[in-house]
């Protein structure tokens, strides 16, 4: 894939900094017209977003999206609870992994791929507070050392 095709709008550096990413999906998202108008001129945040897996089908809770300026009153709210579009196949998957391994899905990137907007989320397991904090160390001296060359 090249990556004019892909235009990222988003990411969640929090999802990186609290949790262990194991496994990616690209899931598509179901959205209303002035929800992608938004998402266009970069009103999404994933921040606290997470996804849940509900009579065999995958929602987004708790990502916000910025009501669009040029919108009528029948604008969208901004913290709707949103449907991913994924195969049964990775859903069961990704199902099996939760209840087994006590995982978690969480949003990782939004980006647009030919016209669509696309949400790549994450099977990922929580970091403890040491893990945190040696992942800080790490990035600090991979800072120092950039800095010196």
């Amino acid at each position: 894939m090249t990556n004019q095709t892909k235009k990222v709008i988003t990411t969640n550096k929090k999802a990186f900094h609290d949790f262990i990413v194991t496994e990616k999906y690209t899931a598509g998202i179901v959205l209303f017209g002035t929800e992608i108008k938004s998402i266009r001129k970069g009103g999404i945040n994933l921040k606290d977003s997470f996804a849940k897996i509900e009579d065999m089908e995958i929602f987004l809770y708790n990502c916000h999206i910025s009501p669009f300026e040029g919108g009528n009153r029948n604008n969208h709210d901004p913290k709707r609870v949103r449907k991913l579009l994924l195969n049964k196949k990775e859903i069961l998957k990704i199902l099996g992994k939760i209840k087994q391994d006590s995982f978690t899905v969480v949003p990782l990137e939004l980006f647009i791929e030919r016209g669509f907007a696309k949400l790549e989320i994450g099977l990922c397991k929580g970091k403890k507070l040491h893990d945190k904090r040696e992942a800080l160390k790490k990035k600090d001296i991979q800072r120092e050392v950039a800095r010196f060359k």
